[in-house]
């Protein structure tokens, strides 16, 4: 493979022209129909990944962070409640928690997995909260604020670690919501249930973002809701849409979050794709992993024995981030840092008062972390390359220690 040829970090173009005459055939349907918003073919596309996600109810809306947001006010989150998350994840997280007037805290990430260390969040619970004696709440000793929900992020495409995570939440009688932004289509197995299930499926509500470089990603903006749970399916519906029971006819104020027919309609031919699609990304993984083995001082994904994660991003760690960040860019690869800055030490967040160490794992994988090319149809050659860009690395900054 030449050293010119670039490589780049996500392909939204090849399928996109493979599937190009059914997308067109979507935005006619939508001119000659006029259903531009709602209607039809957005309920036609609820029901389908619903029934994907393994739910009763899905509710299309307009981008995942209205999803997450519109969740936690349906779930009853509110303002001064405390909602626990983990400080490496995008800030559309913590903007969603925030939004509903509730503050986010956080808890640390397993180093191996990079998501939410439920040895953390139950050290969390038993040290840094307390039961009020009169209302029987959890109290965040650090904010005197209620602790009632939350909120694990499945992160790169792999589920948090979600059977302990449930089994504190009902001890402490808090609700849980997924942010499944990064997850369509990965699944976790439940020991005690003996069965797997899909992100999406185990809180009491999930969020997907549907922004077009997602496993499953729309053409433009768009999220959705999963739920099991009617009354919550009943008020997202009514948020999206400014509150509507039906039309005119406003049992609260809401929002403008509604999921467009157009993105709708691209989203029911993608879905049926998206297994092939995330089978793909698991084998360019193993390639990944195989290629990548042994190689010293860089570490690739772990895989726990119960998750199926679909590689939304294939992400190694290595301590000469920057430095091999760059190395890539000569050789005309793309990268991308997934996150730089983890969330408690952003300057939105300044308010909230933690400082550097606070999160060690988090802040120690922030400045480690680098995601290689990784998308469906990225070829063996290419990840061969990237491969052989890596060893080049490594052994010419062997070389110049020495």
């Amino acid at each position: 493979m030449s050293n010119n040829t670039r490589i780049p970090f996500v392909d939204l173009i090849t399928p996109h022209l493979e599937l190009k005459e059914e997308l067109g055939a979507i935005f006619e349907k939508a001119l000659s129909s006029g259903r531009f918003i709602g209607g039809p073919v957005v309920e036609e596309f609820e029901t389908e990944f619903a029934k994907y996600c393994g739910v009763k109810y899905c509710i299309g809306v307009a981008s995942g962070t209205d999803a997450l947001r519109f969740a936690l006010i349906a779930a009853g989150i509110k303002k001064d409640d405390t909602v626990i998350t983990v400080p490496n994840s995008f800030i559309a997280t913590t903007e969603a928690i925030s939004q509903t007037g509730a503050l986010p805290e956080f808890i640390d990430i397993n180093e191996r997995t990079y998501n939410m260390d439920s040895e953390k969040l139950r050290e969390y619970l038993e040290t840094q909260c307390y039961i009020d004696n009169d209302t029987g709440r959890l109290i965040s000793k650090r904010t005197g604020r209620d602790v009632t929900s939350i909120v694990p992020v499945h992160l790169y495409g792999q589920t948090a670690d979600m059977e302990p995570i449930l089994e504190l939440a009902g001890k402490y009688n808090l609700v849980v919501i997924e942010d499944a932004c990064q997850a369509h289509g990965a699944e976790y197995f439940f020991k005690k249930e003996d069965q797997w299930r899909k992100a999406g499926s185990m809180g009491l509500a999930a969020a997907f973002s549907f922004y077009p470089g997602k496993n499953l990603g729309a053409c433009g903006e768009g999220g959705a809701v999963t739920t099991n749970d009617e009354e919550v399916a009943r008020k997202v519906r009514m948020f999206r849409d400014h509150g509507q029971a039906k039309k005119y006819i406003h049992e609260m104020e809401g929002y403008n979050g509604r999921l467009d027919a157009i993105q709708a309609g691209i989203l029911r031919v993608k879905l049926r794709h998206i297994s092939q699609w995330n089978e793909d990304r698991r084998r360019n993984a193993y390639l990944y992993n195989e290629l990548l083995g042994g190689i010293d001082g860089i570490i690739t994904p772990y895989e726990p024995s119960w998750t199926k994660p679909v590689y939304h991003l294939y992400v190694i760690r290595t301590k000469n981030r920057d430095e091999l960040q760059r190395y890539f860019s000569e050789n005309h690869i793309a990268t991308g840092l997934h996150y730089p800055i983890p969330l408690h030490l952003q300057k939105a967040y300044e308010r909230l008062g933690y400082r550097k160490g606070d999160f060690p794992v988090s802040e120690r994988v922030a400045s480690e972390i680098l995601s290689l090319p990784m998308y469906p149809g990225l070829r063996p050659e290419q990840q061969s390359h990237v491969a052989e860009k890596i060893k080049e690395f490594v052994l010419n900054s062997t070389l110049n220690v020495s």
